[in-house]
């Protein structure tokens, strides 16, 4: 019994180390998974950190070339400004007397300018360095409406090709803005400067032609209608409700005296289809001026906040990569009694002031 039961302890013994040894192969396996795991962890820790750190210097470097590029043309925009700011001032005098009006102006011109696409400011630096880019006898120029030409915008940039195969490196886009149907006027009705007439296309389309031409060197040309806005503007419904300060915003006369005193000397634009220079509106019981038709009311540019947001509806405009502004009945921007309101002094001093402001925001664009 005695070597029976030492025989069975050894044979315990026996399956006891071998557990123990296998416990032990196994913890082994165990932490090899466990430390290849961990390598490979590791591993990956390290190249997100490497990648992180990459990242975060390409993303330094970046905001460091942004912001130094933010200073040049900083440095770009003060250098023009300071070359035209006296002038332009004394002429803002000289019209309006009004600082503050002349402040908002600057500040408007330089959010502008910072709001203007990279693609342009390339093309405005190129063009300032060839001021007379275009006046090269390789100018070819085709004016259409888009709706006959392509049906819309995207058809217009469709057949640039066919553009080009033409020869035509300038396109004038006759009037295209939003203008009310029936009393459009051929599009010089305006009813709002920064929206395009919604069969015609949309204001990014717009910029996508406009990004399409100059791809092929071509220019893109625009009326841009200062004299007047549409009975159906903004300005025009507010002053129509009794707004008095949308209402100084054009001419309205309580009376008929200073309207018959102008039909003295102005002379008429249509004696046949719109005779007389004026219209009564019943709804505010006031004459309005209209040079044109009775729907087409006079800007009153004697009042800066005029002159003010016209540039600005210009510069929003020229922003979408418009080349040359074609100023739509300029001489009759001025009203004055006695004369016949044509090609007055202080519309030559409104475009000088205009073409300054192209020169310092945009000065790749032209106006005719």
């Amino acid at each position: 019994p005695g070597a029976r039961r030492k025989g069975q302890n050894t044979v315990k013994d026996a399956i006891t180390e071998a557990a123990k040894t296998a416990q032990k192969e196994a913890g082994k396996t165990v932490d090899k998974a466990e430390a290849a795991e961990a390598k490979i962890k590791a591993e990956e820790e390290a190249k997100a950190a490497e990648a992180k750190a990459k990242a975060e210097k390409e993303a330094k470097a970046a905001a460091e070339q942004a912001k130094h590029q933010e200073e040049l043309e900083e440095q770009e925009y003060q250098r023009r400004f300071a070359k035209h700011r006296d002038e332009l001032k004394w002429l803002y005098m000289e019209v309006y007397q009004n600082d503050w009006m002349f402040e908002e102006l600057c500040e408007q011109m330089h959010r502008f300018y910072k709001e203007r696409r990279k693609g342009l400011k390339t093309l405005d630096r190129q063009r300032e360095a060839d001021p007379e880019w275009y006046k090269k006898n390789d100018m070819m120029g085709m004016m259409f409406y888009i709706d006959n030409f392509a049906g819309n915008m995207k058809g217009v940039q469709e057949k640039l090709d066919y553009v080009e195969q033409c020869g035509v490196n300038y396109i004038h886009l006759m009037p295209f803005l939003d203008t009310p149907k029936g009393k459009s006027d051929g599009g010089y009705a305006v009813a709002d400067y920064r929206k395009v007439q919604p069969t015609l296309g949309t204001m990014e389309e717009l910029a996508s032609l406009c990004s399409a031409c100059h791809e092929k060197k071509m220019s893109v040309c625009m009326d841009f209608v200062m004299n007047h806005t549409s009975e159906d503007h903004e300005w025009a419904k507010r002053a129509l409700a009794g707004e008095k300060e949308y209402q100084d915003r054009y001419f309205f006369y309580d009376t008929p005296d200073i309207p018959q005193e102008f039909e003295k000397t102005v002379p008429q634009v249509f004696p046949t289809t719109a005779p007389g220079n004026f219209t009564w509106r019943e709804e505010c019981q006031k004459y309005v001026m209209t040079s044109f038709y009775p729907y087409q009311w006079d800007l009153n540019y004697s009042n800066p906040v005029v002159f003010n947001e016209m540039v600005y509806n210009m510069l929003y405009l020229v922003n979408q990569g418009i080349d040359i502004v074609r100023i739509d009945a300029v001489p009759y921007i001025w009203k004055q009694l006695g004369t016949d309101c044509r090609n007055l002094p202080q519309v030559h001093t409104i475009v000088r002031m205009i073409r300054m402001i192209t020169e310092i925001v945009c000065p790749g664009v032209v106006l005719l």
